[in-house]
């Protein structure tokens, strides 16, 4: 092979590295904050529209944002991205959570009653693990979830049919709630490992008669892998992106309880903690320094506004479970 041939075949490799490089960071977009009011005006009045379209509307971003789903791609650049994945497997985590809270709770009037044949049919196919590509593939499962909370939707707000039903109710919203607050404490300490600590064991704290299988050590060294730190900070935007759609359209379902409870408030500052995390990240890279030191922690400041969503969120539940 002589001269020319190789510097050929080298320049077009560089020009497919730069080419897969522009289209990996066009892929790494993260989609915008949405207004779920907005989406469901049409059908507003009806309990559990806005809530059924704020997860369908999420998993659709998911599946038809730029680049599609990456979290399962095979080839490049999707192969080399980490960022987009993680952020994809955050807000998947919620969807999932939602999900089936709308399966076992907000489509069932008492724990005697039958499953909603929908939810019971989409909650399963969200469940698939996120990085398959072969038959099943992930993104067929998603789809085919999203075909039945479709039909969930239809049958809402068909008066004909009285099969559809959401129960706007305070227990129902304050048992999603503990999920999602379970979400979020493991979120923040997940991006507070950032920096190194170490950390009493209170795994058995407030109960004298608790117990656990195996003996662990009093103090442990929690600190998050240096080569995961920008995945476990894109995986928190994620999770509280899809999170805010979500709490958008409780905001607009369960208005009556969360009036009756004088709640409504409380709510909206959940909102905008969320809405912080969705900030503009300027750094090309996700920077790990110390808690007080030279050089910015990006995942202390996510960790700062999880927590206080959290915190907020643990009142919002309490308002909920008082008489």
């Amino acid at each position: 092979m002589n001269n020319k041939a190789v510097k050929g075949i080298g320049a077009a490799a560089i020009a497919l590295i730069i080419i897969f490089w522009f289209i990996a960071i066009w892929w790494s977009q993260e989609p915008e904050l949405k207004s779920i009011k907005q989406a469901s005006q049409a059908h507003s009045q009806v309990s559990g529209y806005a809530t059924t379209t704020a997860l369908i509307q999420v998993t659709e971003t998911l599946l038809n944002k730029p680049g599609g789903f990456t979290a399962n791609d095979v080839l490049p650049p999707s192969v080399l991205m980490d960022n987009m994945p993680a952020w994809e497997f955050g807000a998947l985590e919620q969807i999932r959570d939602l999900a089936l809270a709308m399966r076992k709770d907000f489509s069932r009037s008492q724990s005697q009653s039958a499953e909603d044949q929908d939810l019971k049919f989409a909650q399963p196919q969200l469940n698939i693990d996120h990085k398959n590509w072969a038959w099943p593939s992930a993104e067929g499962e998603y789809e085919n979830a999203l075909a039945a909370l479709n039909s969930y939707r239809a049958r809402l707000i068909d008066q004909n049919q009285a099969d559809g039903q959401f129960y706007s109710r305070a227990d129902n919203l304050s048992d999603w709630l503990k999920e999602v607050e379970k979400r979020l404490g493991s979120t923040s300490q997940k991006l507070s490992a950032s920096v190194g600590k170490n950390q009493f064991n209170i795994n058995l704290a407030g109960d004298s008669s608790a117990a656990q299988s195996t003996q662990t050590p009093q103090q442990n060294r929690v600190q998050t892998n240096w080569w995961q730190i920008d995945d476990v900070f894109y995986e928190a935007r994620g999770a509280c992106w899809a999170l805010h759609h979500f709490l958008q359209a409780i905001e607009i379902d369960f208005k009556d309880v969360l009036e009756k409870k004088n709640a409504t408030v409380s709510l909206r500052q959940i909102i905008r903690e969320l809405e912080a995390t969705q900030e503009t990240v300027w750094s090309p890279l996700i920077l790990n320094g110390g808690g007080f030191g030279f050089v910015a922690n990006h995942s202390l400041v996510m960790a700062n506004y999880v927590s206080r969503a959290n915190a907020a969120l643990i009142d919002l539940r309490e308002l909920l479970e008082q008489g």
